[in-house]
């Protein structure tokens, strides 16, 4: 009798353990794909820096060292890989450049009133708009799998199951290269 109680409280251990660490993939895995879905905002954001690149240094020729500080940044962030504390830096560094970009289109009009000047502004601000709904959905995403990886009895069962904790991702907010738009006129 002992050891028919023993053998179902052992198997009763064992499937919570099972259970528990299949929620703990689970987690990891919905934090995996919120980080696929920042890089692929992220990659986007980079192919979009260079055509804006373009189209201001035809106007805006002087101002060269700008230029090359984006192209050096943008540069850094894509070199940055998945470790995501050294690409929330690199990314953090990039925005602060892209911000002056756009904001150095404000001293030229014939930029400001460029179709294609506003078309890349509107895409840079749409991506920049996905790249924060991304960064929400890994940030919760996170915050559960931690949650779950930290309490106990999960802390055990991700132990024993090489299941760790993630890092948040994080873009500096002052430094964030959302453009604002100004169409000019009364808007």
């Amino acid at each position: 009798m002992t050891a028919i109680i023993f053998l179902a409280v052992a198997a009763i251990v064992l499937i919570a353990a099972i259970v528990l660490y299949n929620g703990l993939i689970a987690k990891r895995q919905m934090a995996q794909n919120g980080w696929s879905d920042i890089d692929v905002q992220l990659k986007r954001r980079a192919d979009l820096i260079p055509q804006l690149v373009t189209t201001v240094k035809a106007y805006a020729a002087h101002e060269k060292q700008l230029f090359e500080d984006v192209a050096a940044r943008r540069a850094a962030a894509l070199a940055a890989g998945d470790d995501v504390t050294t690409r929330s830096a690199a990314e953090s560094e990039l925005s602060r450049p892209v911000a002056r970009l756009i904001a150095v289109a404000e001293a030229y009009p014939e930029l400001k009133a460029s179709q294609n000047f506003l078309d890349l502004q509107n895409e840079l601000s749409a991506t920049e708009d996905k790249i924060e709904m991304a960064r929400r959905f890994y940030n919760g995403a996170v915050r559960e799998l931690n949650t779950a990886v930290e309490t106990v009895p999960g802390n055990i069962v991700a132990a024993l199951g090489g299941v760790k904790a993630r890092q948040y991702f994080e873009i500096e907010s002052a430094n964030r290269a959302a453009p604002a738009l100004h169409l000019g006129g009364g808007a």
